[in-house]
């Protein structure tokens, strides 16, 4: 099926989705762990758990601002390609995942973990801050594996 999206607006979608997956996965991959492990570059325990984690916020924060556009991109550009009957089940699942698992890290999971960042490193040592902190890691790692299917479709598809 011949493609209605110009070919430099599909390469542009193809590269928002790759950049996002990237810097999700250097995030989870190389940022976390050494900011979760400072004593070990820093010579000793400089920082505490609670200000690691203080730190590692603010990195998603940022990181959360690309999730924000990649999950507007994917609803525009996904939306069209629907809209114009180029469907493709799997493309639409994985467009959904990314739209629902980036909506929840940026506008539930990050803002819930600054509220209890705020109330003390008392509260970050919870087990429901423990539980939610892991439901957060869940919903990223599906974010990740939906953009990494969705960059595959999108390769797969992609007009010659």
């Amino acid at each position: 099926m011949e493609l209605n999206i110009p070919k430099y607006i599909s390469i542009i979608y193809i590269l928002i989705l790759s950049i996002t997956l990237g810097a999700s996965l250097y995030a989870g991959a190389v940022v976390a762990p050494t900011i979760f492990h400072s004593e070990t570059f820093l010579g000793g325990e400089i920082l505490s758990h609670y200000q690691e984690g203080l730190l590692m916020t603010q990195n998603f924060i940022k990181l959360s601002y690309l999730v924000d556009l990649t999950v507007l991109a994917v609803i525009f550009y996904e939306g069209y390609r629907f809209k114009s009957f180029e469907r493709d089940s799997i493309a639409l699942l994985s467009a959904v995942l990314v739209v629902l698992s980036g909506l929840l890290f940026a506008h539930y999971y990050i803002p819930w973990i600054l509220e209890m960042q705020t109330k003390g490193a008392e509260a970050t040592q919870s087990k429901i801050f423990e539980n939610a902190h892991f439901a957060s890691e869940l919903d990223f790692k599906l974010f990740s594996i939906a953009l990494l299917v969705l960059i595959v479709r999108n390769l797969y598809r992609y007009p010659r």
